[in-house]
């Protein structure tokens, strides 16, 4: 053992000597010296001279001999362990990684057990404070009680009930009036990719603002007709109606569409009971005693399945960006809604659409992966009073599914669970080898049952009856201990929904899962139980990267001219900008010499050639990139009702319509005539005269999806160049040497050439909203947006050259965005081969339209 230091030895002894000490301490053996006296007495100086051989005894007694020789075994021992471990680990760095915590480097009790001792022998003495006298600690009974002081941390942004396990192991970052967690601490990112793909993996998306509206069937439906999008399912199809599934839509301004797109949002209906009474309305006969006759009297109104004003709910569940806008959208259709009704029938009753703000009031789970079914069956125990029989038959197919994607699309479950902590620790449900033939379980109304939606339910479950300690004393109490507990009366019945969740996209591999909604106060009680079965935790970062691997678009960073997308892109430019500016000019890029003049955020109104391209955000030592003509500045300035405004071009339409655009004579014309016959085959009024084609059309944007032709990678912020003829014609002779079958796949000096060459800043069409290396697909891939214009002129530009290069690649990215590579490209004065001017199909911009 190290000896101790005396008081004020820092002081006079350097912090290397010590470490030299410690370690000649620990190599040192401790032998057994032999007093006069004839006792023993340990010592740690040097060995004794050996007798001469005429003292060795005749005959050994073995046990005597290592009694007496017990002592230096010992301390053999000893000195090896010390030696091994002193100069080299501390205790808690012998640990796994993922044990490791930062408390365990000076907490004793953080370490293991088994390794306290040896823990406690290499903690520093405590050093006494510098000033004589202490701050005056609180007395315990005016300590701040944990709850008061974590209300007051949540001033300005809400906490979710999962938080403090989240701050622990993750990035955490002040987003949307939430403190949500951005990513793992951990800094290996495919781990995350692969449970996604192959395993399964958690996130918590409580933030996400859910708003009830309640109020007769036929004005309900009325009133979200009016704010979805009127080219997708609508609420009020049969489909949707009965609350076996969910729709996938958008909400826009009222009466503007296709402008004013605000957000994706999801709308759920409450499931209609069963009919217990007749369909139509009876007739009570009353019989005249005395006369004989009969007469009839007035029919008895009772509610039915098809009363169009019966009272239903639905839930709206939107983004937290967009949750203000939602709500004034939805109030302002629920007034015109009534306004209209009391319109056509002036002497009916007065109804009323009440919307009530349930945010907070459940908790929401996304798990994703292909094993996200037997998670859920391991750690969800039904109760045993459900009868249902298509339930029984969902729940036993559950733990066999290969993953999510074998059921209908959106559909609904709801169920009682026990208490998970009744059965903690969980384990994961297997597949069976040999399945016995099961039922097709298909959604339903029945089905979709919960108690969740009730109010008075939420309330009374908003705490649990019995805590975790009361529940480990039970435990504590079996026969075996560690062991289950046996579900009692008193225990805690908890509704819960299921709801199938996919992201698809066609040429891009899916991925499916299940979104698991709880009520509010039980959070941490089902999150431990997921997380125990090995599940990955995800924050903001996979979520994101799950929408992209699946080539879906993601709200808000791939949705431009919205309000979210302009709040979330200056956030970010503000963010990078400061960054930037810290740097001293000689560590940073510099943006004039690479003629990137808005190199923080994206310039859609500079690409759309709408007014002037120099916006507010713009930096006053860069020129403008976009130049429009006079005559189309002062058309779009002059006319207030000729103002451009940008519109993003969505649903499954798209692909469909760009066709139709690119072989049209007028096209504006033939934008407004397509959109006119999709809402005709929706039952809706056309577009409004107010509306001028040439504008529309000028304003449009449409997502498109990039693929490298060759090696690079597109980064966010990557601007899209329009390439004209002849250097298509340049990239075609070296693209098909680059073939497979081609002579040689390493590049040439005219492809080194080509991707040197920048082109004209005039020729910007377009930026990636969403760009890295894809691992699911192995290559660079990216996700952007361009004007419907661009896309039609690269559309006949592909078909002029068809016949040359069945791929005809004829789109550039500037890949070259973090400031490291680009300050090597000044460097060298030529770009790198990982990050030079790429080309991209042009044929993916008109196939792969989102």
């Amino acid at each position: 053992m190290a000896p101790k230091r005396r008081n004020g030895e820092s002081d006079e002894v350097s912090g290397r000597e010590r470490k030299k000490v410690k370690i000649a301490a620990a190599r040192t053996i401790a032998v057994q010296n032999t007093t006069s006296s004839g006792g023993t007495k340990a010592s740690s100086s040097a060995p004794q001279p050996v007798a001469g051989p005429s003292k060795i005894p005749s005959i050994i007694d073995v046990e005597k001999f290592v009694d007496a020789r017990a002592f230096e075994i010992t301390a053999m021992h000893a000195a090896m362990k010390n030696a091994c471990a002193s100069s080299t680990h501390r205790v808690w760095q012998t640990l796994p990684r993922h044990l490791r915590r930062r408390a365990a480097s000076h907490d004793v009790r953080r370490v293991p057990e088994r390794l306290r001792d040896r823990a406690q022998a290499e903690m520093d003495v405590v050093r006494k404070k510098a000033l004589d006298r202490s701050m005056p600690k609180r007395g315990k009974a005016n300590r701040p009680l944990a709850t008061e002081s974590f209300l007051k941390r949540q001033r300005d942004k809400t906490w979710l009930e999962t938080h403090i396990w989240h701050a622990k192991r993750m990035h955490m970052e002040n987003m949307w009036g939430y403190r949500l967690a951005v990513q793992p601490t951990e800094k290996a990112y495919r781990p995350s990719h692969r449970a996604t793909i192959h395993d399964a993996i958690l996130h918590d998306a409580s933030y996400y603002a859910l708003t009830e509206v309640i109020g007769p069937e036929l004005l309900l439906k009325s009133m979200l007709d009016r704010a979805c999008d009127p080219l997708k399912a609508r609420p009020s199809s049969q489909r949707y109606t009965p609350g076996a599934r969910i729709l996938n839509t958008h909400i826009y301004k009222l009466g503007s569409y296709p402008l004013g797109l605000i957000s994706p949002a999801t709308v759920m209906w409450k499931p209609v009971p069963l009919p217990t009474v007749p369909t139509e309305p009876t007739k009570a006969i009353i019989l005249n005693q005395g006369k004989g006759d009969e007469k009839e009297k007035a029919p008895i109104k009772r509610s039915s399945s098809t009363d169009p004003f019966r009272m239903r709910s639905a839930w709206v569940r939107v983004h937290p960006s967009a949750y203000e806008e939602v709500l004034k959208i939805l109030q302002q259709a629920a007034s015109q809604t009534l306004v209209d009704h009391q319109q056509r029938n002036a002497n009916s009753e007065e109804l009323n659409l009440d919307l009530i703000d349930l945010r907070g009031h459940v908790n929401i789970y996304e798990i994703m992966g292909p094993k996200s079914c037997q998670v859920l069956k391991g750690v969800l125990k039904p109760v045993s009073s459900d009868k249902r029989a298509d339930f029984k038959d969902f729940w036993n197919s559950l733990g066999d599914l290969q993953s999510s994607a074998s059921l209908a699309r959106g559909m609904i479950i709801g169920f009682k669970v026990n208490d998970p902590r009744l059965s903690f620790p969980p384990k994961n449900a297997k597949p069976r080898k040999q399945l016995p033939s099961q039922k097709l379980t298909f959604p339903s109304a029945q089905l979709a049952e919960s108690e969740l939606w009730e109010e008075g339910a939420r309330r009374n479950l908003a705490t649990p009856t019995f805590s975790k300690k009361q529940l480990d004393d039970r435990r504590s109490k079996n026969i075996i201990p560690g062991g289950s507990l046996q579900n009692l009366r008193q225990d805690d019945r908890i509704p819960v929904m299921l709801i199938q969740r996919s992201l698809e996209a066609q040429g891009s591999q899916a991925i499916h899962g299940w979104t698991f909604i709880v009520p509010a106060g039980w959070s941490m009680t089902f999150w431990s139980s997921l997380v125990y079965t090995g599940t990955r935790v995800g924050g903001q970062r996979e979520r994101q990267t799950q929408a992209y691997e699946a080539g879906t678009i993601y709200f808000p960073r791939d949705y431009p001219v919205t309000p979210s997308y302009e709040e979330w892109a200056t956030r970010r430019e503000s963010e990078e900008k400061g960054k930037w500016e810290k740097k001293p000019p000689a560590k940073r890029v510099n943006f004039k010499i690479l003629c990137t003049e808005h190199p923080w955020k994206a310039n859609w109104l500079g690409v759309l050639g709408i007014g002037n391209a120099k916006t507010a955000h713009q930096d006053e030592s860069f020129t403008t990139a976009q130049r429009e003509p006079l005559s189309m500045q002062d058309a779009t300035t002059s006319n207030p009702s000729q103002v451009v405004e940008p519109w993003l071009l969505q649903g499954p339409e798209t692909p469909k319509i760009v066709s139709n655009l690119s072989s049209a004579f007028n096209k504006s014309g033939m934008l407004v005539s397509e959109l006119n016959r999709l809402l005709h085959k929706k039952g809706l009024d056309p577009l409004t005269k107010e509306i001028n084609s040439e504008v529309l059309l000028q304003g449009a944007l449409v997502n498109i999806r990039v693929e490298m032709c060759s090696r690079g990678t597109p980064e966010d912020l990557a601007m899209v160049y329009r390439l004209d003829d002849i250097v298509v014609k340049q990239w075609q002779k070296v693209l098909r040497l680059k073939q497979p079958g081609g002579p040689s796949d390493e590049d040439t000096p005219e492809e080194t050439t080509l991707a040197n060459e920048v082109p004209p800043r005039h020729s910007i069409i377009g930026y990636v909203t969403t760009g890295h290396f894809s691992l699911s697909r192995g290559h660079g891939y990216g996700i952007g947006a361009i004007p419907l214009t661009r896309l039609l002129e690269v559309e006949h530009q592909r078909q002029r050259y068809v016949f040359l290069f069945d791929t005809l690649r004829n789109t550039q990215f500037d890949t070259s965005k973090t400031a490291s590579k680009r300050n090597h490209e000044i460097e060298n004065h030529s770009w790198n081969k990982e990050n030079r001017w790429n080309a991209v199909q042009g044929s993916v911009c008109r196939n792969h339209t989102c």
